[in-house]
């Protein structure tokens, strides 16, 4: 981990694409600028985590899920109807 020390209106860089300003000092509070290319997501550490932590649980898949959609197929198949892969 790389620590600085910056004063109120000073930035850092990362990289090429990344500029993190210092805007403001309220209490012990800080408020900080970042300009990066749209490509590159930012986000509050703790919103960070909840969205890992929904991506996990999307793509989870439970079996019983996995026994409802195959015995939907197998009615379809019995019907007559199209299965598309």
């Amino acid at each position: 981990m790389l620590i600085l020390t910056r004063k109120l209106g000073e930035q850092i860089t990362i990289g090429d694409e990344i500029t993190i300003k210092l805007l403001e000092i309220k209490g012990n509070q800080v408020r900080i600028g970042i300009e990066a290319p749209r490509h590159i997501s930012i986000h509050r550490q703790e919103i960070y985590e909840r969205i890992c932590s929904e991506n996990i649980q999307s793509a989870t898949v439970r079996a019983e899920d996995l026994s409802q959609a195959e015995a939907l197929l197998n009615l379809k198949k019995a019907k007559g109807g199209p299965v598309e892969d």
